[in-house]
């Protein structure tokens, strides 16, 4: 990570930069139970939990979980023009397809290409055999209306979806960043894949900061726009639906993914149990020394502490 370019180790740790094995060990490991590990890595679980609290999620459609069961598509999404299929136990995004249009057997990709319905079979069989899940363990194809985005990023994204991640430690949002798809990441919001990752000032939702493949920047790759004025709408929904997720998972650190729908506001898209690192390149900011300001609260204050309020305290000490 170029969080300082050349760095030496001492002044990274100096700096309150988390490394991969601090990460692993002092959070994931110390702070996640892996009995609740499944709530985040099955979307179709953390979407079902998220609707029981009240947390607003894409609206399922439907569920497909065999092999014999395929045929069921046309049937399950009837005269929908658009929908998203995505494998319930996927990871950075991979077999997720979208839908944006349809011409009775012809559908149009996200990125404009035509497909007919046999590459549809084929994609959920694939889905079905864990092609894309985790550990390539047979998975299930969840179907979800598409959402409606806000015009508000247009000019910041290429053929894709920009959405919002959120570092939350013991329910209290620590950090966050926009992520924005490129020509290079493929229309996906992946970083390593080269997506764009901005940097969000924690209190106001604006920008602070750009990087792709962790170099600084100024203008989005291929749109050409000023990254520096991007600027989250509905901050403070984020950060309280972010921090409201800790109660549902029972994880100490996860990251949050957040999309805005255009009627619908925020809504959560996914949870991560591990996120990865390059929130701090972004930000040009240790997650450490936020992780150990959160850690000095004590454990039994922090339990009381409702989401509101663990937004408020994070908004008060990291402006």
């Amino acid at each position: 990570m170029r969080l300082f370019r050349f760095a030496s180790p001492g002044k990274l740790k100096k700096a309150g930069v988390l490394c991969m094995n601090a990460r692993n060990h002092s959070y994931i490991f110390r702070y996640n139970n892996r009995e609740f590990y499944p709530r985040v890595d099955d979307k179709l679980q953390t979407k079902l939990l998220a609707e029981r609290e009240g947390i607003a999620v894409p609206y399922k459609i439907g569920v497909i979980e065999t092999q014999r069961d395929v045929d069921r598509f046309k049937a399950l999404i009837q005269d929908k023009n658009q929908f998203v299929i995505k494998p319930t136990r996927g990871s950075a995004g991979r077999g997720i397809l979208v839908i944006t249009g349809r011409d009775c057997d012809v559908y149009l990709k996200g990125n404009g290409q035509r497909i007919a319905d046999r590459d549809i079979y084929r994609h959920i069989s694939n889905i079905l055999s864990g092609l894309y899940s985790l550990g390539g363990l047979p998975d299930k194809a969840l179907f979800e209306d598409l959402i409606q985005f806000t015009s508000n990023f247009d000019r910041f994204s290429f053929q894709g979806v920009p959405d919002v991640r959120i570092i939350v430690f013991q329910g209290f949002p620590v950090m966050a960043m926009m992520r924005l798809s490129t020509a290079a990441s493929d229309g996906k919001a992946n970083l390593h894949q080269g997506a764009v990752g901005v940097g969000l000032n924690l209190v106001t939702g604006k920008a602070s900061r750009a990087v792709q493949f962790n170099r600084p920047l100024e203008k989005h790759p291929d749109t050409g726009s000023n990254l520096f004025e991007v600027e989250v709408p509905m901050w403070r929904e984020h950060l309280e639906l972010a921090s409201r997720c800790y109660e549902i998972t029972e994880l100490g650190y996860f990251g949050a993914d957040i999309v805005i729908d255009r009627n619908r506001g925020p809504l959560l898209l996914e949870l991560n149990a591990r996120p990865g690192l390059a929130i701090q390149s972004a930000n040009r900011v240790g997650l450490e020394t936020r992780l150990n300001a959160i850690k000095a609260i004590g454990g039994r204050i922090r339990k009381q502490m409702s989401p509101q309020e663990r937004v408020e305290w994070s908004l008060a000490h990291f402006g």
